[in-house]
């Protein structure tokens, strides 16, 4: 917290609202499909018609225990919905089916590593307090004044209604703007590996909600929780936060009470603004949904979920850096999309070293992936044909630098490394006599260069390697050509 008072610490808790990644919405067969137009993806169900009934969509729950097992918490074997009252436009039913006292799971934790600005890394391990399975609203599009009318207007799109989400709320446990923002990005990198969510925060598929609060010292009761709406990205959470922790600090330093409120974030202008007063869970009026029984997952049924659950993030870190060696640095952009990660295993799993295979992996190819957003699983240069190239590297069949220069035609149309070098005639000169003979052509047509370097100028050797590349086309083994190139300016 720069620029404050040392005494001052902030608690810092974030809830996290994860869309559930089905083809059908939580209690009824209308389409999940993004970006469709407005109203299109509904049914009676959705519009709260009279009459319609729910029904919970099995693969939710699955994703929702998945999910749970993977945040190491407690799994309910019984659990309910509930009503929440919730007037609001983009909610037809005037009540959203959600979960209160009887969530499917509660009492977890993950581990996150949290790389502060001048700071060392350091892991941190955040508690998480519940997760439990509701329905998305509506989304509403404030179009401003209507000309025609001469008032304004809102319109509603109902095709996010009914969506299935897992809202994950974590304990009181982060106290700074970054902490809050790695929680949040290992939540959306669990749920990516888990394929529960793609995690989306452009498309809404992960949205957050951060409350925060501060406090003299580490002993000293919560303040009053303030809530912040509207982030998009995790640099907009850190910044939030760190711009909420310093207003309240302001506000208690100058004598003002800081109010239980929802405040909005605004992007450009960097600040947080009143949106309303903070509800309270009494203001919901829940009650048991009439409509929905309990849910009752089995031990069996647990047991084979937690069968099917991926290595996660967390353990892949931890494994790459114990087993292969690899800088925790490393280790943390590799696991960072699950997709780079298989393709980094596959790679190494076909023979290659895994520092270089690193190396390859996060420098050139994700810059090319990056730049035409493409998945390492969509890749033409397949993981064996890496392999191959590295191999052809490490027994110097051909240079780092022509590696380099194949490379954009793999990456673009896949194929053998070992036929494309073949194919261009781009294959390393190993053969002690015809280096030879290169090196002595080279030491007679430069013979000032020659006298200076034995007369004491050594760092020449680099002007005669040099020519040596430029000749051969870089096609030259290094290893051999510098001994070669060495023996004959020292004789």
């Amino acid at each position: 917290m720069a620029g404050s008072k040392p005494n001052w610490e902030a608690v810092i808790g974030l809830e996290t609202h994860v869309q559930l990644g089905t083809d059908s919405k939580i209690f009824t067969s209308a389409s999940t499909t993004f970006g469709d137009d407005p109203n299109t993806h509904i049914d009676p169900v959705v519009c709260g018609l009279p009459g319609t009934l729910p029904v919970l969509n099995r693969k939710v729950l699955e994703y929702a225990v998945k999910a749970a097992m993977a945040l190491n918490l407690k799994i309910a074997e019984h659990s309910k919905f509930d009503r929440k009252q919730y007037f609001y436009p983009d909610l037809p039913k005037n009540y959203q089916i959600s979960q209160f006292d009887e969530p499917i799971a509660q009492d977890g934790w993950i581990e996150v590593e949290v790389a502060e600005k001048g700071k060392e890394t350091y892991l941190k391990k955040i508690g998480i307090e519940r997760l439990h399975m509701e329905e998305d609203a509506g989304k509403l599009v404030h179009a401003g004044s209507d000309r025609l009318a001469g008032s304004t207007h809102s319109l509603v799109d109902y095709n996010r209604a009914g969506v299935a989400l897992a809202e994950i709320v974590s304990k009181p446990d982060l106290r700074t703007g970054r902490e809050a923002a790695e929680y949040a990005s290992e939540i959306r990198r669990i749920m990516r590996y888990l394929g529960v969510s793609d995690g989306n925060m452009q498309e809404g598929s992960l949205r957050c909600d951060v409350n925060i609060s501060v406090r003299r010292g580490s002993q000293a009761p919560f303040g009053t929780k303030v809530e912040i709406k509207n982030m998009n990205s995790f640099s907009a959470i850190q910044k939030a936060c760190e711009y909420e922790i310093q207003r309240q600090i302001k506000a208690y330093e100058s004598g003002e009470s800081v109010f239980q409120e929802t405040r909005l974030w605004d992007e450009g202008k960097q600040l947080t603004k009143s949106m309303r007063s903070k509800e309270g869970s009494s203001d919901y009026r829940y009650f048991p949904d009439p409509d929905l029984g309990p849910v009752e997952v089995s031990k069996k049924l647990r047991e084979t979920w937690r069968s099917e659950l991926p290595e996660l993030p967390a353990t892949k870190r931890h494994r790459y850096a114990d087993e292969l060696g690899l800088s925790p640095y490393d280790a943390r952009v590799l696991t960072d999309e699950c997709s780079m990660a298989y393709y980094f295993e596959a790679v190494v799993a076909a023979g290659a070293d895994a520092k270089a295979s690193s190396n390859w992996i996060t420098g050139d190819i994700a810059a090319y992936v990056n730049a035409n957003r493409l998945y390492f699983s969509e890749l033409p240069f397949k993981a064996d044909q890496l392999a191959e190239m590295l191999h052809m590297i490490d027994v110097g069949e051909i240079s780092g630098k022509i590696a380099k220069e194949i490379l954009p035609e793999l990456l673009k149309n896949g194929g053998s490394p070992k036929a494309l070098v073949e194919q261009r005639g781009l294959g390393m000169i190993s053969d002690t006599e015809v280096l030879t003979g290169i090196v002595e052509e080279l030491l007679n047509a430069h013979p000032k260069e020659v006298e200076a370097f034995r007369g004491g100028k050594t760092k020449l050797q680099g002007f005669f390697v040099g020519q040596l590349m430029k000749k051969t086309g870089g096609k030259a083994d290094p290893r051999l050509a510098n001994k070669i190139l060495s023996n004959k300016l020292m004789s």
